[in-house]
């Protein structure tokens, strides 16, 4: 599923127009009926007694909500659109869209006060479904003193709050909320996801994102695209079926380095990972002094090393480097000078793929060694969680957690290697120029070990020769 930008969006929908005569009234008519099947399988769990309340902007997003409320119109439910706006400030969509509302049986009221909200609120005691109409991706911010009062109020009252395209108060493109922004349980992104659903404060008060297939023609959606929604359909990579006659050397040998004192668990968790993941023969090395504490934690199955006190003996590990498949560096590593030497000779050394997680991460800096990076030929992929990868880019954390996605891609430009950054969602930026959103949010995978067994995946997974590389 393609991700787009306001700006995008725009062009599909002119494009759209222009070329293929779908204008906008009937992509208001398909978010309308397609919004109000969703709905009603949404708002079951009320029972047959619900009250359907529609806050009606002055835009298309506004009329996108007074069709919606038509769609909803039966006999016994109460539908009602509060408008948000003076009528005369309408657009000719949204004036149309409220003519026929209104024909349909939709109770329609003008509303300029908060107190006219609570009062019908107060008045009908019926479960409140709030669908937010009022602005979208169109929002101007910061939002007016009125505005900002009804905004709170829904967040506080409504059993349940849909929002059209984005919630009101939410940057299409930044996801970034100014003072007060609806909190959705459900959010209905018309024809495409937008950036803002997934970064900054947008990824956590959209809720549930459903993508409405409005009709846009697939001539104009499939001809460009570079941010894509992570889906079991549209995986990168593409791992190709492994030969059930062939000898564990087949699928590499992948080295994982790390393990300081105290952290050598994050070493045998990437190394375990990168067994289990299929990679034929693993080997895990640890400083010289943490090697007995490390063997006490590893599987069997895993291979050992160590490097050296005496940097001066280094050669000979640097020389073996070139008998494995696929390196992993930086679990447990520790935060020293004589880390960042160790990560700086191992990527001028190693011309195989590539892993720096962690501290591998932590010992190096965007402005002095992307270089390094782009002397390197083979797959390199760093694997950071914000603060990594902010410290990385000598940047401050909330300015990643402000802008993710442009963070990352100018990241990616300047060592052209791939970057998943870690969050709730996690962003994955190629050096092909595509991103993809992983857009998962589990607090189950707030546990430490979670960024040391990815690590190890991706180096047994490297280790095979899979798309991994290829990509």
């Amino acid at each position: 599923m393609r991700i787009v930008t306001q700006a995008e969006m725009k062009e599909i929908e002119k494009i759209s127009a222009e070329k293929h005569f779908f204008n906008e009234h009937l992509i208001v008519e398909n978010v309308g009926l397609l919004g109000a099947q969703v709905l009603e399988e949404r708002i079951k769990v009320f029972g047959t007694d619900v009250d359907v309340v529609v806050l009606a902007g002055k835009g298309n997003n506004g009329a996108d909500g007074l069709a919606l409320a038509r769609y909803l119109v039966k006999p016994g439910r109460s539908v009602r659109a509060f408008l948000m706006f003076d009528e005369k400030s309408f657009s000719p969509e949204a004036l149309e869209q409220l003519k026929m509302a209104k024909a349909f049986g939709v109770k329609v009221n003008a509303i300029r006060d908060l107190n006219e909200l609570e009062s019908y609120f107060a008045q009908n005691p019926l479960p409140k479904v709030v669908v937010d109409a009022i602005f979208g991706t169109g929002v101007r911010l910061p939002l007016s003193n009125f505005l900002y009062d009804v905004i709170h109020f829904v967040n506080d009252n409504a059993n349940y709050t849909v929002a059209l395209d984005i919630p009101t108060g939410v940057s299409g493109d930044s996801g970034l909320a100014q003072g007060n922004a609806i909190k959705a349980d459900l959010t209905l992104a018309v024809g495409f996801p937008k950036i803002g659903h997934y970064v900054a404060d947008g990824a956590k008060l959209s809720g549930e994102v459903k993508t409405l297939e409005v009709g846009f023609p697939a001539q104009v959606t499939r001809e460009k695209g570079d941010k894509f929604l992570l889906t079991r359909e549209n995986l990168p990579y593409k791992s190709e079926a492994r030969n059930k006659f062939a000898d564990k050397k087949i699928f590499g040998h992948t080295l994982v380095v790390g393990g300081s004192h105290g952290l050598t668990g994050a070493l045998a968790m990437a190394s375990s990972a990168a067994l289990k993941t299929g990679s034929g023969l693993v080997t895990a090395s640890t400083w010289e002094p943490q090697y007995q504490e490390m063997v006490t934690r590893l599987i069997p199955e895993v291979m050992t090393g160590f490097v050296p006190n005496d940097e001066s003996k280094w050669g000979k590990v640097l020389k073996g480097l070139s008998k494995y498949s696929s390196l992993v560096i930086g679990p447990g590593l520790g935060r020293s000078a004589r880390a960042r030497r160790l990560v700086l000779e191992i990527m001028n050394n190693f011309s195989g793929p590539l892993v720096l997680d962690a501290d591998a991460i932590n010992a190096l800096n965007l402005k002095e060694d992307s270089q390094l990076f782009a002397m390197r030929h083979a797959p390199t992929i760093m694997t950071p969680h914000f603060g990594e990868f902010a410290r990385f880019c000598g940047l401050e954390i909330e300015e990643v957690e402000k802008a993710p996605f442009e963070n990352l891609r100018q990241a990616v430009e300047r060592t052209n290697c791939t970057i998943i950054l870690k969050g709730a969602c996690t962003y994955l930026g190629l050096a092909s120029g595509k991103t993809y959103f992983n857009f998962s949010p589990n607090d189950g995978m707030a546990t430490g070990g979670v960024g040391d067994v990815l690590a190890g995946i991706l180096g047994g997974l490297l280790a095979q020769d899979t798309g991994l590389r290829r990509e």
